[in-house]
């Protein structure tokens, strides 16, 4: 008999999950909390429930630009080692807890040196949050495996610099690259050398491409950045045409993405907040499913969306009437995706994914 598609039962169904940012993940109260213990005063409230709803209004603002404005504050109390190490572990914890058994979560070491750590210092500190995270699932009975990808600001000049830290710690819990921050007049194609040395290491990375930005990011992120996976990518529905009959029509860099089984890491909720869409049921997310690219459903900010791997399939099922055998498809094109070795994804998924899904199932 098949489960009935709730929110509880989704929440018991395992997840992967690529795309996540540390500093878009805290809990309200551990924000208030970090700011009291690093002399950061500048939350607009310390009362958790305030907090929580002022980042959730703050991020709804229908602008890239404006929705990354409240993780001044996050960042902000993210200056120690033991900050960062803390936050890590309790996002570990909490993906957990929702089931999510494989998680790819980045951050920008770059962001968290006011406080005097070194690049490595905050990378080790994050490292060991996560390892600590997954030996407490452990002991619970929880099965996830989290992994590291560093981001470098595209507004910045240290992506080669971030690069180099993800290949110096790729043995230790690391495995890849990205860029993000305001995709407008910052074009992955300024950071070549960055992407120059990961391809030269056989190194992985993504490229945040094609969210508040159109078409041409997507194909600078594909031709000249050769970028493993895109970040978001909902504007490759530019590129696709419905011909009167129904049926669609893709242009080249719709048809290399597809052809290529290049990832796209949606983000659903955000894209709305952002403004990349103007609603989930006009989200491209169905028809790019309906035409078999390789799309994964994230949560990219949990706190800012409010959200969590649970809830974003649940609103999926809701807009578009997806299955279990729809979810189960898009948690393995998630691990088929991730920057870790073949035999690893494969155990997860035979293992893990797989019979699990098939008790939902029915």
């Amino acid at each position: 008999m098949t489960t009935p598609l709730t929110l509880e039962n989704i929440a018991k169904a395992p997840k992967a999950l690529l795309h996540d940012h540390l500093d878009g993940g805290l809990r309200p109260a551990t924000v208030i909390e970090l700011a009291e213990e690093t002399g950061y005063d500048d939350l607009p409230t310390t009362d958790v429930d305030e907090l929580a709803d002022w980042f959730r209004t703050a991020a709804h603002s229908g602008s890239l630009e404006r929705y990354l404005e409240p993780f001044a504050h996050t960042v902000g109390v993210l200056q120690t080692p033991e900050a960062l190490h803390r936050v890590a572990y309790e996002c570990v914890e909490d993906l957990a807890a929702d089931n999510v058994v494989y998680a790819e979560v980045r951050f920008a070491p770059e962001l968290h040196i006011d406080g005097g750590m070194s690049l490595d210092e905050v990378v080790e500190a994050v490292l060991a949050g996560f390892a600590e995270g997954e030996k407490a699932a452990a002991a619970e009975g929880r099965t996830i495996m989290v992994r590291c990808l560093v981001t470098a600001m595209r507004h910045a000049a240290r992506s080669r610099e971030i690069a180099e830290l993800a290949i110096r710690y790729r043995d230790d819990g690391v495995v890849g690259f990205d860029i993000a921050g305001a995709e407008a007049g910052h074009p992955p194609t300024r950071h070549l050398d960055a992407f120059e040395f990961m391809r030269g290491n056989n190194g992985r990375f993504t490229i945040h491409a094609g969210e508040a930005f159109g078409l041409p990011s997507i194909h600078e992120a594909i031709a000249f950045c050769g970028a493993d996976r895109l970040g978001h990518g909902v504007r490759i529905v530019d590129d696709i045409e419905q011909r009167p009959d129904g049926s669609y029509h893709l242009g080249r860099v719709a048809s290399i993405v597809r052809d290529k089984r290049i990832p796209l890491e949606m983000c659903p909720t955000s894209n709305v907040q952002t403004g990349a869409v103007r609603s989930l049921a006009e989200h491209p997310f169905d028809i790019l499913a309906r035409l078999r690219f390789r799309v994964t459903v994230n949560t990219d900010n949990r706190l800012m969306s409010d959200t969590s791997m649970s809830r974003e399939m649940m609103r999926l099922v809701e807009t578009f009437g997806y299955g279990w055998s729809d979810l189960q498809r898009f948690t393995i094109n998630a691990m088929k995706s991730a920057f870790i070795p073949f035999p690893d994804r494969l155990t997860l998924i035979d293992d893990v994914i797989k019979p699990r899904y098939a008790v939902l199932i029915g």
